[in-house]
């Protein structure tokens, strides 16, 4: 089954602050949730421990970024792109 990935407008504001390589690495990362956006093998993804009922996924993007992501049926919809530093305060929001 392929998923329709899609980007929020705030994700897709920060892709393109990027450089070209860094976009073209975003980009082919994201893309690979089209065939498996659940956590498995490779320790790349990962469901988020948020309240009860809500499932948050977080896509490692190389050493630098991370995608916040969620599922809802056929589609994945990333919610926000951040550097590795910026996920990290976040996650203690969570």
């Amino acid at each position: 089954m392929k998923y329709e990935v899609g980007l929020d407008v705030d994700a897709a504001a920060f892709i393109n602050t990027q450089n070209d390589k860094t976009r073209r690495i975003i980009h082919a990362h994201l893309k690979s949730l089209e065939d498996d956006p659940f956590p498995g093998k490779g320790g790349d993804k990962e469901l988020l421990n948020t309240r009860p009922g809500v499932k948050i996924y977080r896509l490692h993007i190389g050493r630098s970024f991370t995608a916040i992501y969620v599922i809802e049926e056929s589609s994945v919809l990333v919610t926000e792109v951040m550097t590795i530093g910026q996920a990290h305060k976040k996650y203690n929001l969570y």
